[in-house]
């Protein structure tokens, strides 16, 4: 499937949790630059030097000015942040689908950090992690003051190893100690079936460099599973916490035939880039509906923002994440490199989702569903009456119950109001 990018002045290059990334090529020079500040500049080489003279002990250069600049970053917001070696091979690390670690996408508020989605089939989902948690201990160890990548390395360590977390809850009156077992994490992004003859599930846990090909090959098993083909799908984005930008643009596209996707615009107006979509609708015009929920951040709310703009998807659930910006990554040396956020992104109608979210067309609580076991033994009926009235069509033999299995939808209560929309709208469509 082709994708149109109307700039090339930027390479996508891949994802942190929850973070869209874009690797910068060239800074302009066009662009005047403010004049250093000297007396705030004197302040720091005066400091620099006290803590060399005077500090306990002694300080290495390199780690010192390597500390001085996280904290300029970290003072920026929660996104833009220094990369040393390490951290970048983990950063690229990340659009594999295979990395060690608990299995959770994780961000900070408020001194502590906290989990965006727990990613499917991992220790910590296993484990019971939900998203929006708050991490406040890492075994005995508070969180509070730690950076971001302090607790991150802490969560870090040997498979197999066990780490317990101590967590604040919404609900939950005392905070909850969870032990995980560490583990290497393989993200399989993409999962679909079959709810129903004609109806079809799509999950996407992540946005990875493969993800839009293993999505279109799994929809095409799914058609050729069917034997009506797919009248409806769910495109299930819930906790998905997001990735790659051109992924979640070619997801996209996969449903739309023309338009724009999303822009991403910072500080300079000549610094838009525009992606959209090419001719072509995988599902030929298939009504779609998508689950969203508080976990979706990023490349998933650019998906949803695009199918509801574009009207061509049924967005359900609960608002998301509302993470909008956009991070270069800009290499200063041989071995490291800054994230520093650039610009925000737009729907296609023009909204910013940065600290908004995505909100669904139609909202649905996060609820389980029951079954009801009454016997259907002991329901009476008008037929079960003695000397009921026919019904004038003539004789004709009961009807048996079906055997068939109901819908694929588990104990899903929102899975299972999807799949109800889809099939009133293929009823619907039906009508002369």
């Amino acid at each position: 499937m082709k994708r149109r990018f109307d700039s090339a002045r930027a390479l996508i290059l891949g994802l942190i949790p929850g973070v869209l990334l874009i690797l910068a090529t060239g800074v302009s020079a066009e662009e005047p630059k403010a004049p250093l500040p000297m007396q705030e500049l004197r302040a720091f080489a005066e400091i620099f030097g006290r803590i060399k003279e005077s500090y306990v002990e002694p300080v290495d250069d390199k780690a010192l000015l390597e500390s001085a600049i996280r904290g300029m970053l970290a003072g920026l917001d929660p996104h833009s942040s220094y990369l040393n070696e390490e951290e970048f091979d983990d950063l690229q690390a990340g659009t594999s689908g295979e990395f060690g670690g608990l299995g959770i996408e994780v961000g900070q508020e408020d001194g502590f950090v906290k989990v965006i989605s727990p990613i499917d089939d991992t220790p910590a989902q296993r484990a019971g992690v939900k998203a929006g948690d708050l991490i406040i201990r890492l075994d005995e160890k508070p969180i509070k003051g730690m950076s971001l990548e302090e607790a991150v390395n802490l969560m870090r360590g040997k498979p197999g190893t066990k780490v317990v977390l101590t967590i604040a809850r919404e609900g939950e009156e005392k905070p909850l100690r969870i032990t995980v077992v560490r583990d290497i994490i393989k993200v399989a992004s993409v999962k679909g079936r079959m709810l129903e003859e004609g109806f079809a599930y799509v999950r996407l846990s992540h946005f990875q460099s493969r993800t839009t090909e293993d999505m279109l090959k799994k929809i095409s098993e799914l058609k050729a599973e069917s034997k009506v083909g797919i009248k409806g799908l769910v495109l299930d984005l819930r906790n998905n916490p997001g990735g790659i930008l051109n992924g979640a643009v070619s997801v996209s596209d996969a449903f739309l035939t023309d338009g724009i996707v999303v822009y991403t615009q910072g500080r300079d107006e000549e610094s838009r880039l525009d992606f959209n979509a090419a001719p072509d609708d995988v599902l030929d015009g298939a009504p779609m509906v998508v689950l969203v929920n508080g976990g979706s951040a990023s490349a998933s709310e650019i998906v949803a923002g695009a199918l509801q703009d574009h009207r061509r998807a049924i967005i359900m659930g609960s608002q998301t994440f509302g993470k909008g910006s956009v991070q270069t990554i800009i290499p200063v040396s041989q071995t490291a490199a800054v994230k520093l956020t650039t610009a925000r992104y737009f729907t296609p109608s023009g909204r910013s989702i940065q600290g908004e979210g995505i909100k669904p067309d139609i909202v649905l609580s996060d609820a389980k569903l029951t079954r009801n076991e009454t016997d259907d033994a002991i329901r009476i009926k008008e037929a079960d009456l003695a000397g009921h009235l026919e019904n004038g069509n003539g004789k004709s033999e009961p009807e048996e119950q079906s055997d068939q299995p109901g819908p694929d939808v588990g104990d899903d209560y929102q899975l299972s109001e999807a799949l109800n929309l889809l099939k009133g709208i293929a009823i619907f469509n039906n009508w002369d």
